[in-house]
């Protein structure tokens, strides 16, 4: 890979931080664009000198076109995701990400830059008609409604975006949609994370007999996970033999329920799990699981299954409890 010079949007954050560790570990330039909403460039203290980064809002057209001058390529990560926000802030996660979109695209096509990466979400999809789901599922908003569906919404609309106005302008415009990405410090509003807290706070408060663990619905939910290193390289991939206006899903089809990720978690402190079924949040997908023969033929063979990459998240999650609420993931 030839010294590209890349923007990161989104940088700081928990997927940002862990593509922009692994350009530097590549040696390429790498700029960086974030505000700080939900993460801190902490995150990069051991290669900060080796990057740059620009403390800005994506929703600030300006900010965004100064700082893709002079780059060679976009990679636009800049989101708030986690399922929490979606429900407590729609407006912001619509504002954050359809404004976001515009600048980044206008800003490519202002400095001439011809490469943008653009991270979607399976979101897109919601409820797909087949699983494994693979980039052609019918993309849906079920419930305009449903505050839930401002995230899926809005990356419903980057991809229309970007399909649509960098068909001509670009030499390689492509979206990838991550899959359930997990790792440590990946932001307390996510299941994984979720169901760990649950699990320390209700050890300390039960210590003893089997452990009530509340979950939505019966556990039969399936999701398949991702580990952040895989992902990461999924990413790098891309950037190497991704093609131009082609969507890519990026994940481990390694489908999980719901109720057997609890009985993992609890297990690892040495418990048995006695799950309390409860009320699903409305909106919620009951089956989630992707395709990836497309990125299998670029190479990409995810390499943690979730019983080797969960235990460390746990032990990370335990180790920063005390941090709860102040930690963050992907950032805006």
């Amino acid at each position: 890979m030839k010294k590209t010079k890349i923007l990161v949007t989104g940088g700081t954050g928990f997927l940002g931080a862990a593509l922009v560790r692994k350009l530097v570990q590549l040696t390429l330039p790498v700029r960086i664009l974030d505000n700080g909403f939900r993460s801190s460039a902490t995150r990069l203290a051991d290669v900060f000198d080796r990057i740059e980064l620009i403390q800005g809002d994506i929703r600030d057209p300006s900010i965004v076109s100064e700082a893709i001058r002079g780059m060679d390529a976009v990679i636009h990560l800049a989101a708030v995701n986690g399922t929490e926000f979606f429900y407590s802030k729609p407006d912001l996660v619509l504002d954050v990400g359809v404004r976001g979109i515009l600048n980044v695209i206008e800003g490519c096509k202002k400095h001439g830059v011809g490469e943008l990466i653009v991270a979607s979400s399976s979101e897109v999809y919601q409820t797909p008609k087949t699983i494994p789901s693979d980039e052609t599922e019918s993309l849906i908003v079920p419930d305009v409604l449903n505050p839930r569906y401002s995230y899926g919404g809005s990356k419903i609309i980057t991809e229309l975006l970007l399909i649509h106005q960098c068909r001509a302008d670009f030499k390689r415009a492509l979206l990838f949609r991550p899959h359930n990405v997990y790792g440590p410090a990946m932001g307390w509003e996510h299941v994984i994370p979720q169901l760990i807290v649950r699990a320390i706070d209700q050890n300390r408060a039960h210590p003893k007999g089997p452990l009530p663990f509340p979950i939505q619905g019966d556990g039969r939910q399936t999701r398949a996970f991702i580990h952040i290193d895989d992902m990461i390289d999924g990413i790098v991939l891309l950037l190497e033999k991704g093609e131009h206006l082609n969507i890519y899903h990026i994940g481990n089809p390694e489908e999980t329920t719901v109720a057997d990720l609890a009985r993992q978690i609890v297990q690892y402190f040495g418990r048995e799990c006695q799950l309390i079924h409860g009320a699903l949040q409305k909106g919620s997908t009951e089956r989630r699981c992707p395709n990836i023969n497309k990125m299998k033929l670029l190479g990409f063979h995810p390499k943690i299954p979730l019983r080797l990459g969960l235990p460390p998240v746990i032990e990370w999650h335990i180790t920063n409890r005390i941090q709860h609420n102040h930690l963050a993931g992907v950032s805006s």
